[in-house]
């Protein structure tokens, strides 16, 4: 990448979109992603989840300061910062430390499945972002999701009206990551994939570095092998490399359509807590987890719909938003 600048029209954009290849990325990226649900519950079973949720952004922020030192990356500038500080408060600081958190009194499976909202939760900040007016029927099986993933943390906390603390975390986790997800997509196609998550990730290491520092300080880390293995693991796959394919996937595009890829995100969760964790899957995770993801997929295909398409001219800038 030679220019990172956003600001004129005259530049093509670093990833071009509407590629197909935009889908295997995307897979790529959601496979990494898969074990950051199971490996944060490994690791939170030692270590503190303050020191997970901010330790892990540490170690990728280093990975990420080497890769944009060697390759000589220009600053961001104006209003990319801004940008970058949403994209930083989603993925960084947002869903790692409210996952962390969560997981020290939930299951990693029923984590997978409040999680299984992403998608949808993610085509709607699409929506918002772009200014788009879907048809009524995205806004109402959207709501219908939200509500099938809060009728299943009731249940599994003691009936309606009980949702328990940790199923409010992962809602606020998911809201958090949709919002990164997205603009770090639109940002990828001017900054570059691994650039976007690189920058957001060193805009944040201050304050990740603070609270590693209280962290250890309230309770130095101390876990078995396996458990720093699985940190190892959030922190350069999960905070680092992931976002390389997945960022890459949005950029290429379109983004509602690699978004729907995350629909298999949940499944393979519930698939690794019951293999590695030897979680047991109950009839209610199953149920719980096929409807959250049925209408997580439904709202985006109902996003999908084709729509009255404008025509652009050969002299007019493209918009950066890809429905």
């Amino acid at each position: 990448m030679r220019d990172n600048s956003s600001a004129t029209t005259l530049l093509p954009p670093v990833i071009p979109s509407g590629q197909p290849t935009g889908l295997w990325w995307g897979l790529i990226g959601v496979a990494a992603f898969s074990f950051t649900v199971p490996f944060t519950k490994v690791a939170v079973e030692s270590l503190s989840p303050l020191f997970i949720g901010s330790g892990r952004a540490v170690v990728a922020a280093i990975l990420a300061a080497f890769a944009l030192a060697l390759t000589r990356q220009r600053l961001p500038h104006g209003t990319l910062w801004a940008r970058l500080a949403v994209v930083a408060g989603g993925i960084v600081v947002g869903f790692p430390l409210l996952t962390s958190f969560a997981l020290t009194n939930t299951p990693a499976s029923h984590g997978a499945v409040v999680i299984a909202l992403l998608p949808a939760a993610t085509a709607t900040v699409a929506v918002l972002r772009g200014r788009e007016h879907p048809p009524l029927a995205f806004w109402l099986i959207t709501g219908v999701g939200g509500l099938a993933a809060i009728a299943f943390g009731s249940l599994q906390s003691g009936g309606f009206g009980q949702l328990h603390w940790s199923d409010l975390l992962l809602l606020g986790a998911v809201v958090a990551a949709a919002i990164g997800y997205a603009e770090g997509g639109l940002l990828a196609r001017e900054l570059g994939a691994w650039q976007t998550v690189s920058w957001a990730l060193l805009l944040a290491s201050p304050l990740m570095v603070f609270l590693v520092a209280v962290s250890v300080a309230q309770q130095p880390p101390s876990g078995t092998p396996v458990q720093w293995l699985a940190f190892a693991y959030l922190g350069v796959v999960s905070m680092f490399l992931g976002f390389f394919a997945w960022y890459r996937g949005l950029a290429i595009g379109p983004m509602a359509q690699v978004s729907q890829i995350q629909l298999v995100q949940p499944v393979l969760s519930i698939c690794w807590a019951g293999l590695l964790l030897g979680e047991s899957l109950t009839w209610s995770t199953i149920v719980g987890g096929l409807a959250v993801i049925l209408c997580a997929g439904a709202a985006v295909r109902v996003r999908l719909k084709p729509a009255p398409s404008r025509n652009y001219s050969p002299g007019r800038a493209q918009p950066t938003w890809s429905p």
